[in-house]
């Protein structure tokens, strides 16, 4: 994108504030983890300043990965079951959230499917997982993608997904210009 995602316009407010709005009517405690702050390159503490239940975690090394993140993310929530997105997701549903971590039933995580590709970058985790997860990490491991056959997850398929998210919209994230322009079509902005 050539700038930060997470600050982004988005109707009137940024990519951030509006999933932190969209999260913030389903649960109580949204943690955001951001990078350090020396490389930070937006403002994060301006953008959720007055949010409601947000907790900000900062990366411990620059670049550390989205590993990493979720490993930090799970150490300060306080729930059992975490819902865990990206910040490039402006047309998440709190349904999908919300349905995801009632999938969770007895597994470590639920991870939708969605074009045939896992999306663990907004799916449904156990806090107890952070160990599975921190090891993985420790490994060398920074995709989370290859976390997905290492846990004991529920893969949750389109055809659920599409009984709260129809178009499944919640899954479109902005990578490119072009996905950006198309987000903002599809939400009218």
């Amino acid at each position: 994108m050539g700038r930060a995602k997470a600050a982004l316009p988005f109707g009137g407010v940024t990519i951030l504030e509006r999933i932190l709005a969209e999260l913030g009517q389903g649960f109580e405690q949204i943690v955001v983890v951001a990078a350090c702050a020396d490389t930070e390159s937006y403002p994060v503490e301006s953008i959720i300043r007055g949010a409601r239940g947000v907790v900000l975690v900062r990366d411990e090394d620059s670049y550390g990965g989205p590993v990493a993140a979720l490993v930090r993310g799970l150490g300060a929530a306080d729930g059992d079951t975490v819902f865990a997105c990206s910040c490039d997701l402006p047309l998440l549903r709190v349904e999908v959230a919300r349905f995801l971590c009632d999938r969770i039933d007895g597994f470590d995580a639920a991870i939708p499917r969605v074009d045939n590709r896992a999306q663990p970058l907004c799916a449904a985790y156990r806090r107890s997982a952070r160990a599975a997860i921190e090891a993985i990490a420790a490994g060398g491991e920074r995709r989370l993608t290859a976390i997905v056959s290492r846990l004991n997850a529920r893969t949750v398929p389109e055809a659920e997904l599409i009984s709260v998210d129809p178009g499944l919209q919640s899954f479109i994230n902005i990578n490119t210009p072009g996905d950006y322009a198309r987000a903002l079509k599809l939400a009218g902005k």
